[in-house]
């Protein structure tokens, strides 16, 4: 009988290129048709291990779901960027590799960054979700998060509604 320990921790500089192929693969099967191809492929490329080696420095919080064999998810939060969300505390980035989501692991994950986030002061947190990003509007639905905030992000030309929702 073979077990698993799965874990949430820090990401720590050694998981950089990890973390690197780890963007690559997620935003690709996110985003692929919702942001223009060419800022997509650009964004993915500004995203490389020496990036993803700073961002383990910087002191906005930045968190591995490891599984003992490989990082298959990440999350980045912290005090909020800016009031549109009307929370004080925000969930920049939660991603989950393709092939190990619908586990249970992106739950877990959210779990873990709002009891860090209230351990903090932050009782309630905001996301934001590109609203043709149905898969994480429907995650963020199912976790509770009431929807607050709309607003565009503006790539290439493109105008990309995003939907914010609070949580809390």
């Amino acid at each position: 009988m073979r077990t698993s320990t799965i874990s949430i921790r820090r990401a720590r500089p050694a998981d950089a290129d990890r973390l690197a192929e780890l963007f690559d693969e997620t935003w690709r099967e996110a985003y692929r048709g919702i942001i223009p191809g060419v800022s997509l492929e650009r964004m993915i490329g500004q995203r490389s291990s020496q990036w993803w080696l700073g961002a383990t420095q910087r002191n906005r919080p930045l968190v591995v779901v490891d599984t003992g064999e490989a990082v298959v998810g990440y999350a980045v939060y912290g005090p909020a960027r800016g009031r549109l969300l009307q929370a004080p505390g925000e969930i920049d980035e939660l991603y989950i590799r393709p092939d190990h989501q619908g586990l249970g692991l992106g739950r877990r994950l959210f779990r873990a960054i709002r009891n860090d986030l209230a351990d903090h002061g932050l009782v309630q947190a905001g996301v934001w979700a590109l609203e043709e990003n149905d898969r994480a509007r429907s995650f963020y639905t199912g976790l509770g998060g009431i929807e607050t905030a709309r607003s565009v992000d503006r790539m290439a030309g493109a105008v990309l509604p995003k939907v914010g929702f609070r949580f809390g």
